[in-house]
């Protein structure tokens, strides 16, 4: 996307130390959540501070828009701030904030294809945000397939981020590094 680059600027440089320290982090990270069997991970509960306050902050537009507002509220702080460190052109931010969005597709996967069972305990003990949207919108019977490719697309997306991190990475050690350039360099 070079026009974006003419309009933000260069990305800040990146040490070649601190992006492998944190892509040694996403990968413990990965681990952790591949053999976790309750569905709910340590940041999963931050998430939920934001998804409740996705109730509140979405609830004048609606009764629907207001449950589906929970699920918006732990999707949209991860954006903006991916938004925000993109126009800074801070490659770790961006690559922890799209990271933090996609980590959210898991749990939101799970709650998604609880939809039928009710099972995962509820803040409040209220209604089942997805059970009500699911049989509002007549997709109650698909809610098992639904968060499977939501959990999918989560995984997707944190791989992907991932890749593009390593990919900066490469980059900025490849410019750093005159060995690596394109241009040959004179000798004289």
């Amino acid at each position: 996307m070079p026009f974006l680059g003419a309009q933000f600027g260069e990305w800040k440089p990146i040490s070649r130390i601190s992006g492998i320290a944190w892509l040694s982090m996403y990968g413990l990270f990965l681990l952790y959540a591949a053999f976790d069997r309750s569905g709910f991970l340590f940041l999963d509960y931050a998430n939920l501070m934001f998804h409740e306050a996705g109730h509140v902050f979405f609830s004048w537009l609606g009764r629907t828009i207001m449950i589906l507002g929970g699920t918006l509220g732990e999707l949209l702080v991860p954006l903006l701030c991916a938004i925000y460190f993109f126009t800074q052109r801070e490659v770790f931010g961006v690559a922890f904030s799209a990271f933090w969005f996609f980590e959210n597709f898991p749990y939101i996967g799970t709650y998604m294809a609880d939809a039928r069972a009710g099972a995962l305990p509820l803040v409040g003990g209220g209604e089942h945000d997805w059970e009500t949207l699911f049989t509002h919108w007549g997709l109650i019977l698909q809610d098992q397939s639904i968060g499977a490719a939501v959990r999918f697309l989560g995984w997707l997306g944190m791989l992907g981020t991932i890749a593009w991190l390593a990919y900066r990475i490469f980059l900025a050690d490849r410019a750093a590094s005159p060995a690596l350039s394109a241009e040959p360099r004179r000798l004289d």
